[in-house]
């Protein structure tokens, strides 16, 4: 008997047999829990940042400080959401940031050893990044911040898609009444 027979399972929202590892150029979407107004408001077509929202663009920055592989694209902190280019390049040596004894290979990656999910060099470890750092950080401001607890990615496959998305990213403030996230 298998047990709970795939009923409570969430089909997952990623392009299945793709690397989300590989080099490449992702455009990527997390929203706030509840699509609440964390983050500040759009007035006159223009994003007004407030602490946390400036805290989430200062975190999204560091990004590449945290992964050396990472290079971002356009990205724009919205009321309940955040748009961003993330362009993942391996070409350079990448430098593990996961804390480890370097003397002790064997323990790497704590009880999960290499099956632990903080050692892989893909987009969802660095969104779990990204979220957890903000959540961390922001709820020493706003005690009940949370995000959507999933995000959404799309694989940038030519140079026009990604100039159309940038583009996107860039205007989405002066759309803000047409955003499918404005409420």
């Amino acid at each position: 008997m298998i047990k709970f027979q795939n009923k409570y399972r969430i089909p997952s929202a990623r392009l299945q047999n793709w690397d989300y590892g590989a080099n490449g150029a992702y455009f990527i979407t997390i929203c706030t829990d509840k699509m609440q107004h964390y983050f500040g408001e759009i007035f006159e077509c223009e994003m007004q940042l407030n602490e946390l929202g400036k805290l989430a663009q200062e975190l999204w920055k560091e990004i590449t400080n945290q992964f050396s592989y990472v290079e971002l694209g356009n990205f724009v902190i919205m009321p309940n959401h955040v748009h961003g280019i993330l362009i993942i390049n391996k070409s350079a040596t990448v430098e593990t940031r996961f804390i480890a004894s370097p003397n002790n290979e064997e323990k790497k990656g704590g009880v999960t050893g290499d099956k632990n999910p903080m050692l892989s060099e893909n987009i969802s470890r660095i969104i779990r990044w990204y979220k957890g750092r903000c959540s961390f950080e922001m709820r020493k401001i706003h005690a009940d911040f949370s995000w959507h607890s999933r995000f959404h990615d799309h694989i940038i496959k030519d140079s026009t898609s990604f100039e159309n998305i940038q583009n996107y990213i860039e205007n989405n403030p002066s759309k803000w009444e047409e955003d499918k996230f404005y409420k």
